[in-house]
């Protein structure tokens, strides 16, 4: 019965990421769209707002799962990190490169450390 609760608070946490992902995207859609910003300009920012949303998940996921965060954490980051790379390489034809791997590889900690918050932010255990 724990692994199902746990599974359920990872596909809580991943479902987070990807609503708010999608959110900002269309945020940023918009603004390139209608203003005269450049992508260029917008790197650092959307790069943040991803690590923002992979914390926000872990956080989830943490909160629903009420422990073992750095695990359940780390199942987020890399169910995540999976679905990215199925995408880019089903998609697109193109494997990760370095840089990317780096990425993804931060956005797992990142899940971790919002996993790990999110146990020690919920209130009883059970």
């Amino acid at each position: 019965m724990e692994s199902r609760n746990l599974g359920i608070a990872v596909l809580y946490g991943v479902i987070t990421i990807f609503v708010f992902a999608t959110i900002s995207s269309f945020i940023f859609a918009f603004l390139l769209r209608f203003t005269s910003v450049s992508e260029s300009s917008l790197q650092y920012i959307i790069t943040t707002v991803s690590f923002i949303s992979l914390f926000a998940g872990g956080f989830i996921t943490g909160g629903k799962g009420k422990n073992k965060g750095w695990l359940i954490g780390a199942a987020t980051g890399c169910i995540y990190s999976s679905i990215i790379f199925l995408f880019q390489y089903l998609g697109h034809d193109s494997l990760l490169n370095t840089e990317q791997i780096i990425y993804q590889v931060c956005y797992i900690i990142t899940a971790m450390m919002g996993g790990i918050l999110g146990v020690n932010m919920s209130g009883s255990r059970e």
